[in-house]
């Protein structure tokens, strides 16, 4: 595999890759479970609208929460059976929080609803992004954002390059990489489709060169198309989407655009893969593939149904070892702590990783900062670290912010490289949260103060329209009295008249 035309971009870091443990064994298929657990909120965007209610039988596939709005995902229901229970259940989510979820008790007979698939070669693009908004389908790169939206172009902007993201940077994870060796005909079908919908004038496939066996199938694949497969050097974050179009194209995405305001829009394999059996199976989204490895017997990646215990993957995996400490999910550099493995699959889980003290020793004691600028060697958004430490440590916020503490994508290479082993992501994301809060309470300010000064004015205006309409009703008052004394003075004068004429005829 030789690397041709690639332009390097600053930093990064090239960790223990860790991913011949799950590498070496096929994808496998669990059994259908005796419960599924499906959040309500598996996208960015707006909670689904749920559709069923407890008792109500469902089909495999049947849709059991609509996409409530654009930015919303559908939820399907991953086999047939019975609604249990709506009700809050413990998510795989950083807080550890629960969230709204739908219990499936499983019919076993996997029973699907009638399959529909769509002609989508006699579909123009806008139909194509109707029909697969009922999909379910998000980005399984782990951004989650729903893909109807992606294939959405204002009609101002035009798409040159379609990306397809098949770096899968991350140590540990293979899900992606095992995918694609055995799927790569249905990787290339949806690569065509989203091209046609974007009407992309051409399009690039990523890859690492340590995926070999993943980039001979989509070759093999790609070979009657005009697509190009160009190979990327292991180098984490190389599947960060701007970091992939600069190795790719020598594109460089500035903070206040999109991709797409380039004229490139990025996905995953995955995702790809998902419209293609969306349109032409007629199959939404209800499952993927998901990387169990680290402190376990066996590590492996299975097909799991959205809802599934990961319980039950840890257990196909030949369970935990002795030592285990927590349950990541995600890769180590920006993965987070599980709060159970009583959570379900979700379309964000990409990769569990039991961890043992063998695999993550404990944190070294934090030294003093050296000012030794690893930090911004390796930093892959040309930012200064060690800067915004300070900064976010003392709580100099507005300090962070002119430092460009929101370019900070929290990959964790600063705090990968640093010798002081200090967690420098820590800081920067609790600078981040503390702006965020002071800003939406400024917000809160803001409106709260207009508010107040609307409702004065209000209350001035309306003083004002009282005392006009008190002012005209005694002007009226007045104009009337005026009218009526005239009045009394005509009478008594022609009754004076009157009188002075009879006493004239009397004489």
């Amino acid at each position: 595999m030789e690397l041709k035309n690639i332009f390097k971009f600053n930093g990064g870091v090239h960790p223990n890759e860790n991913k011949s443990l799950s590498s070496s064994l096929p994808i496998a298929r669990l059994p259908i479970p005796k419960t599924l657990v499906l959040p309500l909120r598996q996208h960015v965007g707006h909670v689904a609208k749920l559709k069923v209610k407890v008792g109500d039988q469902v089909l495999k596939g049947q849709i059991i929460a609509e996409a409530d709005g654009n930015i919303s995902a559908a939820i399907h229901a991953p086999t047939s059976g019975t609604i249990l229970k709506i009700s809050e259940e413990i998510i795989p989510h950083p807080s550890g929080l629960p969230d709204f979820c739908v219990t499936i008790e499983s019919d076993l007979k996997d029973k699907w609803i009638e399959k529909k698939p769509i002609a989508w070669k006699k579909l123009d693009s806008a139909a194509l992004i109707e029909a697969i908004s009922s999909s379910g389908i998000v980005g399984l790169g782990g951004a989650v954002f729903p893909s109807h939206m992606k294939l959405k172009v204002n009609q101002n902007q035009s798409i040159e390059t379609l990306v397809i993201n098949a770096a899968e940077c991350e140590p540990f994870i293979t899900c992606d990489d095992m995918f694609m060796r055995e799927t790569a005909d249905e990787i290339i079908q949806g690569t065509l489709i989203a091209q046609t919908i974007l009407q992309a004038k051409q399009c690039v496939i990523g890859i690492e060169d340590n995926k070999i066996e993943a980039y001979q199938a989509l070759k093999k694949a790609a070979q009657k198309t005009s697509i190009e497969i160009k190979i990327v050097p292991t180098l984490y974050p190389s599947g960060d989407a701007k970091r992939l179009i600069y190795l790719l194209m020598g594109i460089e995405v500035p903070k206040e655009k999109r991709s797409v305001d380039l004229g490139i829009q990025v996905f995953n394999v995955a995702t790809v893969a998902a419209i293609y059996r969306y349109l032409e199976l007629g199959e939404p989204s209800i499952s993927r593939i998901v990387t169990i490895t680290g402190n376990v017997q066996n590590p492996q990646n299975y097909e799991a149904l959205f809802g599934t215990p990961l319980s039950e993957l840890i257990e196909a995996a030949g369970g935990k070892l002795n030592k285990t400490q927590k349950f990541i999910m995600g890769g180590p550099m920006m993965g987070f702590d599980l709060p159970s493995i009583n959570v379900p699959v979700t379309k964000a889980m990409n990769c569990v990783i039991e961890s043992s003290p063998e695999l993550f020793p404990s944190p070294k004691p934090v030294m003093p900062c050296i000012r030794c600028a690893r930090c911004a060697d390796a930093c892959p958004v040309n930012l200064q670290p060690q800067e915004l430490y300070w900064f976010s440590k003392s709580s100099q916020l507005e300090k962070a912010k002119d430092y460009n503490l929101f370019d900070c994508i929290e990959c964790g290479c600063c705090t990968y490289v640093c010798p002081s082993n200090i967690p420098l992501v820590q800081f920067y994301r609790y600078a981040k949260s503390e702006i965020i809060a002071q800003d939406k309470a400024k917000e809160a300010a803001n409106t709260a103060r207009e508010r107040n000064e609307s409702r004065l004015a209000r209350i001035e205006r309306e003083k004002k329209e009282r005392a006009e309409k008190h002012a005209q009703k005694a002007l009226g008052a007045q104009e009337k009295n005026s009218d009526d004394e005239k009045k009394l003075t005509i009478a008594a004068a022609m009754e004076r008249v009157k009188q002075t004429q009879q006493e004239n005829i009397k004489n």
